[in-house]
C-alpha cells in the first residue's frame, strides 16, 4: 500500500505545470460566469420558506388574528371567570406562547379589560343598539330585555351576560379587576339613566319619574337574568322575567306596541 502511495505522489509531482499560454486559453471570469454564492436566489428563498424561515430573524414569535384571539378569550373568561381562568389556558386556547401573550396585550388584567371591550363591540353592541334605534323608551327597554332573554339563554355562547356575571366576587388582590368589570356595568346603566331623563323630557314617562333608580331598576333585572340564565333558565323563563318587569313601566304610560 505503501509503494502505491509513492506512486500517486510521484505521477502528481511529475505533472507539467501549467504555462501563461495555457492560462490565457481559459474563459476569464465574468460577472456573468462568476458563480453566485450565498446570494439567496429564488430557488434558496423557497428552500428557506419551505423551512420555515421568513428572514426576518430567528425566534420572531409567530403572527396571529387578534381579533380571532380576543373572540377565544372572550369565550373562556365567559365560562370560567377571571380567577378560574389561568395564562396556560388562554395560551392553550389562543395558541400562542406565554411571552407572545403579553407581548400582545400586557398582563392578563389588561388582556380582561380588553376583553371586556371586545364584548361590548360584539353582543353587547347589538344590546346598546337596542336602547338607542328605538325612537319609543318604552320599545326601547321591551327589546332591550328581550333580546338579552334571547342572548343570555343561547347555546351558542355561554349560557349570562360576560359584564353582568363578571367576578360580583374576587379576592383581595383582584380588587382592580372587579372594578373594570363595575364600570362597564355602570356604563349600562348611564345609558339607561339618560334615555329616561329624555324620555321625561319628551312626556313619554311623568315628570315626577326618578330616572336614577328606574335606570337602577331595569339594571337589576338584566342581572337577574342573566343569573337566572347560569342557574339553567331558558329564553322563555326569562322572557317571562322580562314581561313581568315591564308591567312596572311608571304611571301606567306604557304605549300599545305591536308584538
Amino acid at each position: 500500500m505503501s509503494n502505491n502511495y509513492i506512486t500517486i505522489v510521484r505521477k502528481t509531482s511529475a505533472s507539467p505545470k501549467k504555462t501563461k499560454a495555457s492560462l490565457s486559453n481559459q474563459s476569464p471570469i465574468t460577472p456573468s460566469t462568476r458563480p453566485r454564492l450565498a446570494q439567496g436566489g429564488p430557488s434558496t428563498r423557497s428552500k428557506l420558506a419551505q423551512a420555515g424561515h421568513s428572514g426576518r430573524g430567528r425566534g420572531r414569535p409567530r403572527e396571529f388574528d387578534r381579533e380571532q384571539a380576543l373572540d377565544r378569550a372572550v369565550e373562556l373568561f365567559w365560562r370560567q371567570g377571571y380567577e378560574g381562568t389561568s395564562i396556560a389556558d388562554l395560551r392553550n386556547a389562543i395558541g400562542i406562547t406565554a411571552p407572545s401573550l403579553y407581548a400582545a396585550f400586557g398582563s392578563k388584567e389588561e388582556l380582561y379589560g380588553r376583553v371586556l371591550e371586545h364584548y361590548l363591540a360584539g353582543l353587547g353592541r347589538t344590546l346598546a343598539d337596542a336602547l338607542c334605534e328605538e325612537a319609543n323608551t318604552y320599545a326601547a327597554v321591551k327589546r332591550f330585555l328581550f333580546e338579552s332573554a334571547q342572548i343570555f339563554a343561547s347555546p351558542r355562547n355561554p349560557r349570562g351576560c360576560l359584564i353582568s356575571c363578571a367576578i360580583p366576587t374576587c379576592a383581595p388582590e383582584n380588587r382592580a379587576v372587579a372594578d373594570i368589570a363595575a364600570s362597564k356595568r355602570n356604563g349600562s346603566l348611564l345609558t339607561l339613566r339618560s334615555r329616561f331623563r329624555q324620555a321625561v323630557k319628551n312626556g313619554e314617562l311623568p315628570r315626577d319619574t326618578d330616572s336614577e333608580q328606574l335606570a337602577r331598576f331595569y339594571g337589576a333585572v338584566i342581572q337577574g337574568m342573566s343569573i337566572q340564565a347560569l342557574d339553567g333558565a331558558g329564553a322563555k323563563t326569562l322572557r317571562g322575567i322580562a314581561e313581568t318587569a315591564l308591567k312596572a313601566w311608571p304611571g301606567g304610560t306604557r304605549p300599545k306596541l305591536v308584538p
